[in-house]
């Protein structure tokens, strides 16, 4: 772990997905933590010995005031005693200050490799199984289960390993001072001890549920930020209330119920150290009277009971600190070991093909998908398109347009048939290779926080200022641009909401021109615009189509009466195709389609 390097493939996958598993793998991961955990523990135990051993020379002190009295006090002899104390004391301060700085360095090093494995999982991750999850839930594994996780160790290892060097050193001390008092005071704690342990086994189910239900919560937030509009439009805000009110008073009630038996430990421990104070008072003052034990004796053996009260007591509650961290862990590692694409090849398109030897058609023959097994969305599909062509793929919701792309993208891998660019299978080349010779333009556009020129330069990596001005001219958003106050300097939030939809698509569309793919994917990007903005949207998708293969999604019949073909389908299948006005002789779907949307007399064709 040391050097915070890049991405990979996970190396601590494949463990039992519960409590001791998770707790397995965090400790399989400390292992690269080796030279720091074993300074911290060298620390620890100086730490704790210096704890131990004072008691036992302050008794001293007090037996050499006590044997002064009415005499001479050896006050040399006082002094070194004294002085032996202030050593340990401040050995002990030192070592904590300096296992509690390596400690937290090791621990943050621990988070920042969760959240880097985290953010490379997200880049594998199967598109399937995050279609079934919710995007809060997720996102809350990532931060605050991560962070969970992080207090957890943080707390586990600066108070449990000093807490067990603590317990032990004390034991022996007060062993050494008195055995007999040792056991009187050994009859009583383990009672609690064993009392303590059974209670908070029932606090893990408790917190396990706290921070799945913190997921909830996350989830429903995020739908109401991203949905506010809708919400709003609707008038939906108190189904939306009620719906958080009843996740947040979910995890109030996991939370309440994990921290309350959690906290059981400290009036059980205190109760049973106070049994024990009163024991060893009498005991030892009887002791005292006998002579078998000195004032000082007595004075160490009080001071070593009341301070066993504390390692016991964080041991006892670190069982529900960690029981919660292993919860978080198990939610952390769940999302670690989810499924993933499938192994990707290691060989690109340009290396099988080159670029000026390959003609760029694309072929599916008898392709079949289902996002559910015995659900089939595409059914058979065979198709061919040339390049350059413009292919148009239109039909209801639900006939698979969206999918016949993201398949052609290889987002999902298709059960059966072939997908091939030049008769070569696209499952031979790597994904990031066949996706870098495609574009998208969607009606959904994403931008990411920044300049409008950051935004458009993210289609090519490395590109120069002068580059992405000729992509903006290149598509007419230049002139559009320059209008704005800042230029290409022109700040756009996270949701792209200091320009218009339709400038945003703009945008995408000079981004996908820059990146200068050989096949493009356009996805309604021209709904929900006025007409002007839709002139200019179609005269920009004019130049980024100019030679190259286009895939056009599109319900807006009007938009693609020029494609060189029409694809039509019908529940996954493919049941016409052939250009616009072939396709409305045929009066087929197509023809059906065409009537719904240009209600009016009859077309002829």
């Amino acid at each position: 772990m040391n050097g915070h390097g890049q991405g990979g493939a996970n190396p601590y996958e494949n463990d039992t997905r519960d409590a001791k598993g998770a707790l397995k793998r965090l400790l399989r991961m400390m292992k690269t933590e080796k030279l720091r955990l074993i300074s911290i523990i060298i620390l620890m135990l100086f730490a704790a010995a210096g704890q131990a051993l004072a008691p036992k020379f302050l008794g001293d002190a007090t037996n050499v005031v006590v044997d002064g009295m009415g005499l001479k006090i050896d006050f040399a002899k006082l002094a070194h005693v004294l002085v032996i104390v202030v050593v340990l004391y401040s050995v002990s301060s030192l070592a904590n200050f300096f296992a509690g700085y390596i400690i937290r360095y090791t621990v943050q090093d621990i988070g920042y490799e969760l959240r880097r494995q985290a953010q490379a999982k997200i880049d594998r991750l199967s598109l399937a199984w995050l279609d079934k999850q919710q995007r809060g839930d997720l996102l809350s594994r990532v931060t605050n289960d991560i962070d969970n996780v992080t207090q957890t160790l943080m707390q586990t290892l600066s108070q449990a390993i000093l807490s067990f060097y603590l317990l032990v050193g004390i034991v022996a001390m007060m062993i050494w001072v008195s055995p007999s008092l040792t056991l009187a005071t050994f009859l009583v704690l383990p009672l609690g001890v064993i009392a303590l342990v059974r209670i908070l086994k029932q606090a893990r189910p408790h917190f396990r549920a706290q921070w799945t239900k913190t997921g909830e919560v996350s989830s429903i937030v995020e739908e109401s930020f991203t949905g506010l509009e809708v919400v709003s439009a609707y008038g939906l805000q108190d189904e939306f209330e009620y719906i958080f009110d009843g996740s947040n008073h979910d995890l109030f009630e996991a939370g309440y119920k994990g921290q309350f038996i959690s906290q059981l430990a400290q009036p059980i421990m205190g109760f049973m150290a106070n049994i024990g104070f009163i024991i060893v008072a009498v005991m030892g003052g009887m002791q005292v009277i006998a002579g078998h034990l000195t004032i000082g004796g007595m004075q160490a053996f009080i001071q070593y009971s009341r301070q066993l009260n504390q390692p016991v007591s964080t041991l006892a509650s670190m069982t529900a600190m960690i029981q919660s961290g292993a919860a978080s862990a198990e939610r952390i590692f769940d999302f670690l070991d989810a499924e993933e694409m499938e192994q990707d090849s290691d060989l690109s398109l340009r290396a099988i093909a080159p670029a000026d030897k390959r003609k760029g058609d694309i072929t599916f023959d008898n392709v079949q998908f289902s996002y559910e097994e015995g659900r089939p969305i595409i059914n058979g599909l065979s198709l061919s398109v040339r390049r350059g062509d413009q292919v148009a793929i239109v039909g209801p919701t639900g006939a698979g347009k969206t999918t016949l792309v993201n398949l052609l993208m290889r987002f999902y891998e298709i059960n059966a048939g072939t997908i091939a660019i030049d008769g070569v299978s696209t499952r031979q080349f790597s994904k990031d290779s066949l996706r870098a010779e495609m574009g998208m333009v969607l009606q959904d556009t994403w931008l990411f926080e920044g300049t409008i020129e950051e935004n458009i330069a993210f289609g090519k990596e490395g590109a120069t200022h002068e580059e992405v001005v000729a992509a903006a001219k290149a598509t007419g958003v230049d002139r559009l641009v320059r209008q704005l106050p800042d230029g290409y300097d022109t700040k756009i939030d996270d949701e792209g909401g200091t320009i218009s939809a339709g400038e945003k698509q703009l945008v995408t569309i000079a981004r996908a021109y820059l990146s200068d793919p050989a096949v493009l994917i356009l996805d309604e990007a021209t709904s929900s615009v006025d007409t002007r903005t839709e002139m200019l949207l179609q005269r920009a998708m004019g130049e980024l189509r100019e030679g190259r293969t286009s895939f056009v999604i599109a319900h807006r019949l009007s938009t693609i009466r020029d494609a060189d073909l029409i694809i039509v389908m019908v529940d996954g299948d493919v049941v016409e195709q052939g250009s616009h006005e072939e396709l409305l002789a045929h009066r087929g779907a197509y023809f059906d389609l065409y009537q719904a949307q240009f209600s009016g007399p009859e077309i002829t064709a």
